[in-house]
């Protein structure tokens, strides 16, 4: 179901059963593009929640799911089986993998790779400017590297380039100032070794899913 309160741009494909609330907009062009010039598509079985705004250019799989108001730059890669929650901005150039889920008020700017599996809380703020506002920082801008089935805890806050290895855990509240090795759990400001994931029974699962069990 399309909703004749929505906005869909030429040149957007959506695949079958989508439903797109009031007021979404989709295939909105960049600044410097034209109505048309960049192909828009999405999978099959979307759910495409009211004032949401999705950019053109936007490559995006099967079972996608927004919350209300969120707010999806232009030039992305999103695979199937991911959801972006209430208010949260994905900027542009960024890569996002299957089954990831993003929860309300997240931010991820660009040139952020969030692999399969993985799991962002609400209000987590990852970044990309080493030096906000120096000569060449939009030259130099890298987002953080969030691996498979690593979790990323509430109102966390990660630094340009960090890398968070696989089946990580970082804990609520915390500031990722380095990259984080395959299967730690790490928490404070700025963020330290606390124990391995393996010592958390809850999360025997994320292990096992990996081959061999162990990254």
């Amino acid at each position: 179901m399309i909703s004749d309160r929505a906005i869909i741009y030429p040149n957007v494909t959506l695949g079958p059963n989508c439903t797109v609330e009031d007021y979404a907009i989709i295939g909105a062009p960049p600044a410097g593009s034209g109505k048309a010039e960049l192909k828009t598509v999405i999978g099959g079985n979307a759910v495409i929640r009211s004032h949401t705004v999705i950019y053109a250019g936007n490559m995006i799989g099967e079972n996608f799911q927004t919350g209300n108001k969120a707010n999806i730059r232009e030039l992305n890669e999103i695979g199937d089986n991911v959801s972006i929650g209430t208010l949260s901005v994905i900027e542009h150039r960024v890569r996002i993998g299957s089954n990831v889920r993003i929860h309300t008020q997240v931010f991820v700017p660009e040139f952020t790779v969030l692999e399969e599996e993985c799991w962002i809380g609400p209000n987590v703020v990852i970044t990309n400017a080493k030096y906000p506002s120096s000569p060449g920082a939009k030259k130099e801008l890298k987002g953080a590297h969030v691996k498979k089935n690593a979790i990323i805890g509430a109102n966390s806050t990660l630094l340009p380039g960090v890398v968070i290895g696989c089946c990580a855990l970082v804990g609520a509240g915390s500031v990722v100032t380095k990259d984080v090795p395959d299967c730690h759990v790490v928490g404070g400001n700025p963020a330290r070794f606390l124990k391995d994931i393996s010592t958390i029974k809850s999360y025997g699962h994320l292990l096992q899913a990996l081959d061999g069990g162990r990254p």
